[in-house]
């Protein structure tokens, strides 16, 4: 027996923190991923598709996206089993009662409604534990699973739900995480044989029965092992399970962190982007550290310029960028200033600097047989103050309208 497990699809997510140009090609890609399961489905003889809740982003949609996730849930021929989760639940508004959705579902899909089990193929049982709202009042699969009995010999049962579970929920007390130590003994005793469950994006085991499929696309760049669906097997002989992790995801979602003290490190950094593939699915959170010269800042302005034409996204991640810019003698020699325009970009200079705390004003041991975090650079950034950062933006600015570093 074989089926594919997949959850958290959350079709028609908005993506805001990607541009215009690149959030349509994302939204478009959460279906594509639809089509490339399907795709792992024929390819593996999978007997049917069980997805474990936020099928959709919300409730609340265009008639687009439900339209367009009919189109790609119609590139299968077995049953694909939906059970709503906190995106989607069963209440008042749910899409899964709009008329759209009943006009347009395909025959194949079935909308999990209860926890009643039922057959999904011979042989082979689902429990579902859909939401009913935004904040159950308790253990949604622990319900699901309570007056279960042993199904019949030979029959196989698959439990789909969704939620976090006690092992990794930091909030342990909350009346709707999953209890895994009840899950085991109802496995043990056989009252289910699998658990497939979604909310955690990435691809997770939480005990050989119990899995984490993870989201086929990535949604966030803290997630760990996304963008995959599971091959589960059961060998009907011995009855014992094994899982394969198949990636169909096409997007990255990633933080680069980089400390830069040259214009040569910040050469090879260019370098460095420019050999990424699949430019216009990545997006790039950067946090890059060190002390630049204005030259060097300059350069790295043009190279994230030139890198945003291209990425999906590349910016930076502001509350971990400490980028500090130190003019050196000779940044500005070969602009010939004199009388006000000199004293103006003297008072830059110096107000760019008065941003920089050296290791003695910061009352640091700057010894580097002493301080093991002291790379023998003779000044080591503090953030800027405001005043500071206005000023050394715009040496920035000048150095690249002067054309110097041509």
């Amino acid at each position: 027996m074989r089926f594919l497990a997949t959850a958290d699809w959350q079709l028609g997510m908005a993506a805001r923190y990607l541009g215009d140009d690149a959030r349509p090609r994302y939204i478009q890609a959460r279906f594509d991923a639809i089509s490339r399961i399907a795709e792992v489905a024929r390819e593996r003889h999978a007997q049917f598709v069980v997805v474990g809740g936020d099928v959709f982003e919300s409730n609340q949609l265009d008639r687009s996206i439900i339209a367009r996730a009919f189109e790609a849930l119609r590139a299968f021929d077995i049953p694909v089993v939906l059970v709503p989760g906190n995106h989607d639940p069963l209440d008042a508004s749910t899409i899964y009662d709009s008329a759209l959705f009943a006009a347009r579902k395909p025959e194949h899909v079935v909308v999990v409604r209860g926890s009643s089990p039922f057959e999904v193929v011979p042989g082979v049982e689902i429990v579902g534990a859909p939401w009913f709202s935004k904040r159950p009042a308790g253990d949604l699969v622990a319900r699901a699973i309570a007056d279960l009995e042993v199904p019949a010999s030979g029959a196989v049962r698959i439990v789909v739900g969704h939620g976090a579970v006690s092992t990794l929920d930091p909030d342990r007390d909350s009346v709707a995480t999953i209890d895994v130590q009840a899950l085991r003994p109802a496995l043990a005793r056989g009252l289910a044989h699998f658990v497939i469950l979604g909310d955690r994006h990435g691809t997770y085991e939480v005990t050989p029965q119990i899995w984490y499929p993870g989201t086929p696309e990535v949604t966030d760049r803290r997630e760990i092992d996304p963008g995959n669906v599971l091959v589960v097997d059961m060998d009907e002989d011995s009855g014992a399970w094994s899982v394969d992790k198949v990636h169909v995801g096409s997007w990255r979602f990633l933080t680069l962190r980089r400390e830069l003290n040259s214009r040569a490190e910040v050469t090879a950094f260019g370098r460095e982007l420019d050999e990424f593939s699949a430019k216009d699915r990545t997006a790039i959170w950067l946090a890059l550290s060190g002390t630049l010269s204005t030259a060097a800042k300059a350069e790295l302005d043009e190279v994230i310029a030139g890198a945003q034409d291209v990425f999906a996204r590349i910016d930076h991640w502001e509350r971990h960028t400490d980028l500090a810019v130190i003019p050196d003698d000779h940044d500005f020699a070969d602009m010939s200033l004199s009388g006000f325009a000199q004293r103006a970009l003297d008072e830059l200079v110096e107000r760019a600097a008065a941003g920089i705390v050296t290791d003695e004003h910061a009352g640091r041991d700057s010894d580097p047989a002493i301080d093991p975090a002291d790379d023998g650079h003779p000044m080591t950034p503090e953030p800027a103050t405001s005043d500071a950062q206005s000023a050394q933006d715009a040496l920035s600015l000048l150095y690249r309208l002067a054309g110097a570093h041509r």
